[in-house]
Formats: structure tokens, C-alpha cells, sequence
């Protein structure tokens, strides 16, 4: 397992990832590519420019700064990528443009309206990887 891509956000699920990431890392000694990505809006539909102020890519690359810093203080080779636009496809894109062995993402267990709307992260990676992905709990 040469190269692992995580999805990071700081949310407890994220935290877990990144927790099995180091495990796997270090007992392969994989590359691990952290990325968070920045959502985009639709500026015509929202008029008020392409990111929420609350979820701005500077937040997602201090996100990602910090798990990148946790990984490296346990011996990962690591690089950080941030990602813009909708989360699962930036994922994706960047495991399949890395050659990616694995995908980790953290899951918080969205309800049945989130499921049915499609909004799962973690659900959409797995539907859609062209590699393996860990889902952690």
C-alpha cells in the first residue's frame, strides 16, 4: 500500500481516519495525501460569491495543516492538498490522479433523509472509488 488519500475535516469521524491512517502508514510506510475540501456555491444562485464564509478554503487548509502535523509527528511521509468544490467528486479525483491504493474517510452516520439525498460523503467515495476506501466509524 503505497499511497493512501484521507478525507480530513477535524470532525470526531475525521479524527478516527486519521487515527487508522497513522496506523496503516506506518505499518506499510505509505505516502499519505491529506486533502479537506472547500464546498463551492453556485455564485448566480447564492449571489453572494463561490464559498460560505464558514466553510472558506483558508478553514479547510488549516484543517488539513493540522492533520498533516499529526502525521508527521508520528513518522508519515505526508503531503496536504486542499480540494474546492463538492467533496466526494475532489476525493475521488485526487485518488485516481495520485494512483491511490486506499481511501479513508470518517463517517457520522447521515439519516435516512441525508442517504436518500445523496449527501453522505462517505457513502458517495465508496460508490464511486476505483480503489479500495476504509470507511471508519
Amino acid at each position: 500500500m503505497k499511497t493512501i488519500v484521507l478525507g480530513y475535516d477535524e470532525t470526531e469521524p475525521a479524527r478516527r481516519a486519521l487515527e487508522r491512517t497513522a496506523e496503516l502508514a506506518t505499518t506499510f510506510g505509505s505516502h499519505v495525501i491529506v486533502t479537506s475540501v472547500a464546498p463551492t456555491l453556485n455564485a448566480m444562485v447564492h449571489g453572494i460569491g463561490p464559498f460560505e464564509h464558514w466553510n472558506s478554503p483558508e478553514m479547510h487548509r488549516e484543517q488539513q495543516a493540522r492533520g498533516g502535523t499529526i502525521l508527521r509527528q508520528r513518522g508519515v511521509d505526508v503531503e496536504t492538498v486542499l480540494g474546492l468544490g463538492d467533496t466526494p467528486d475532489e476525493i475521488l479525483r485526487l485518488a485516481e490522479e495520485r494512483n491511490a491504493d486506499l481511501i479513508v474517510v470518517g463517517t457520522r452516520e447521515p439519516n435516512l433523509l441525508a442517504r436518500l439525498l445523496g449527501q453522505s460523503v462517505s457513502g458517495a467515495v465508496q460508490r464511486k472509488a476505483h480503489c479500495d476506501v476504509l470507511t471508519v466509524h
